[in-house]
């Protein structure tokens, strides 16, 4: 398959965030909003990622509308909200509740494709029935307010594979609860390209994450993703050959950019956005 024009990238929330990173308390970027959207707009991206503390503080600061007004003057077509954690455990919906109307709140004006959601830090589960059903909640409440529900899978988390999530996807068998497919967590969980084309379709697809990384793992699981991720073509993973598996099963973009590391987190945002957006295109198969 070949691209009669530049691929759509979206620079996911901590590629554009600056000096933060997450668990951070609070997560929130220092980059003041509308100089982070000018940035992400003049290095050439479709679109951003915002996580929970960022769009709270632009709520506070601009309020929702103020910032589909900056989206808009800028020419994005895509937006994403993350990260919502603990939505199974009913026992904790005085916490999750709250941060879910705000993602709601915030897809539905900013036009979000979807709603990115996580699991908790554990060893992957094999039995992930007792998803199904807060799932297909979340998805209800996400359709009517005209958004849909995206689960991220990553190796140190419950539901720690793709093919894993996959199955766990036919189980919720809802056309508006997907996957995000993060390329780090793909390896990372010693998935292979071929087994991931076995076990997605392109509607399972609702977003994807491409990055690199070095073949071997520093410190934990998670503090290698969150400090050690390298820009794409840089590290040691088949970024080029990931894209092209994606296309076979049938997802064609946009794609996002989610590039975290120690050594980008110090970089000016503009230049760090620049060269994450240039490595990414660099990978696509001409």
């Amino acid at each position: 398959m070949t691209y009669s024009s530049t691929p759509e990238l979206i620079a996911t929330c901590w590629t554009s965030a600056g000096n933060v990173a997450p668990l951070s308390n609070p997560e929130t970027s220092p980059v003041p909003i509308v100089e982070r959207l000018e940035a992400i707009a003049s290095t050439g991206w479709a679109g951003f990622g915002l996580a929970y503390d960022d769009l709270v503080a632009a709520r506070d600061a601009i309020g929702f509308s103020g910032l589909r007004k900056l989206v808009d003057q800028a020419g994005f077509r895509h937006v994403e909200v993350e990260l919502l954690s603990n939505w199974w455990d009913e026992s904790r919906s005085h916490e999750w509740k709250p941060q879910l109307e705000l993602l709601l709140d915030a897809a539905e004006t900013l036009g979000a494709r979807f709603i990115k959601i996580g699991t908790a830090f554990s060893e992957p589960l094999n039995d992930l029935a007792f998803l199904v059903e807060p799932l297909r909640r979340l998805t209800t409440e996400a359709s009517t307010r005209g958004t849909r529900i995206a689960l991220e899978p990553m190796p140190f988390s419950m539901v720690g594979s793709m093919p894993a999530a996959a199955e766990l996807m036919r189980s919720v068998d809802m056309p508006d609860c997907g996957l995000v497919v993060d390329y780090w967590h793909v390896f990372r969980a010693g998935t292979s390209l071929d087994e991931l084309s076995r076990s997605l379709t392109a509607e399972q697809i609702f977003g994807v994450e491409l990055n690199d990384a070095n073949a071997e793992i520093k410190g934990t699981l998670f503090e290698d993703t969150r400090d050690n991720r390298r820009l794409c073509g840089e590290g040691d993973q088949d970024v080029t050959g990931f894209i092209k598996t994606l296309q076979a099963i049938g997802f064609n973009g946009p794609w996002g950019v989610e590039i975290l590391s120690k050594q980008h987190r110090t970089l000016p945002v503009r230049e760090a956005l620049e060269s994450a957006y240039s490595t990414a295109l660099a990978c696509f198969p001409a």
